[in-house]
């Protein structure tokens, strides 16, 4: 049959990142506490498309992704060098997201629960291979400015807190997700009883923080991981009082 795909294009127009968006796979998962976990990723893969290549070949991702069971540095690796051969490409790409349970026990009941936070990896390779992978961990953040203006209480919220990094070594998700949760006024909980959520309550109202403390604090930590070369951190409160969302974002030698 024709291959359209490879046809020469005379446009001289190269593209950045062709390929598949949002494939759902099952996926295993290493967990630092329980050894692995089963979740379902959602993966983009692409690879840079010279100036006289009409198209890609969509099914050939998918047929690279048929060997991936298990989440892990050389899995990543094999896929990337994979879809670049396949495709005879300079650059390939891959975006993967997944939600990811982290086991929390209740502060005071000592009750555990699991809490659901969200995974990111982001790979390329060209010469090269980058990793960059992240997290997204909810906190509870209490506002500064109105508990000094308040004679009772402050307004109060759930935010977001995303971290990106590129190290030198492994990192677990559940290391990045500790620091967020240090960071913030209080973390999160699935279950809490009645003496927990007095717990929560008063914890966050002695550590009150704006997003920007968050980020800041955030940052701070993830300096002294000198395996760290480069993060990106950014924080979003979900406003209890205003119609809109507060954010503040740092990255590494932005400046």
């Amino acid at each position: 049959m024709r291959d359209v795909q490879s046809e020469r294009d005379e446009r001289n127009v190269p593209l950045k990142k062709v390929g598949v968006k949002n494939i759902e796979w099952p996926l295993k998962v290493l967990d630092k506490t329980r050894g692995y976990q089963y979740t379902v990723a959602k993966i983009s893969l692409s690879v840079d498309l010279k100036h006289d290549v009409r198209g890609t070949h969509m099914s050939r991702f998918v047929e690279v992704l048929n060997n991936l069971e298990m989440l892990n540095p050389s899995a990543l690796e094999e896929i990337l060098t994979s879809i670049k051969g396949k495709l005879q490409a300079e650059r390939s790409h891959l975006e993967m997201r997944f939600p990811y349970f982290l086991w929390k026990v209740s502060p005071v009941s000592g009750l555990s629960s699991p809490l659901k936070i969200e995974a990111v990896i982001e790979a390329e390779k060209g010469v090269e291979s980058t990793i960059i992978m992240g997290v997204k961990v909810p906190v509870h953040t209490l506002c500064p400015c109105s508990k000094e203006i308040s004679e009772n209480g402050a307004h109060n919220q759930r935010a977001m807190v995303e971290i990106y990094v590129r190290s030198k070594k492994m990192i677990w998700f559940e290391y990045l997700s500790e620091i967020a949760e240090r960071s913030a006024s209080c973390p999160i909980y699935t279950l809490l009883k009645r003496p927990d959520e007095k717990f929560v309550t008063e914890m966050a109202y002695k550590n009150a923080k704006f997003v920007e403390d968050v980020t800041r604090d955030v940052a701070l930590e993830l300096e002294k991981d000198d395996s760290i070369e480069w993060y990106k951190v950014q924080v979003t409160s979900f406003e209890s009082i205003h119609n809109h969302d507060a954010f503040a974002c740092v990255e590494k030698g932005w400046m």
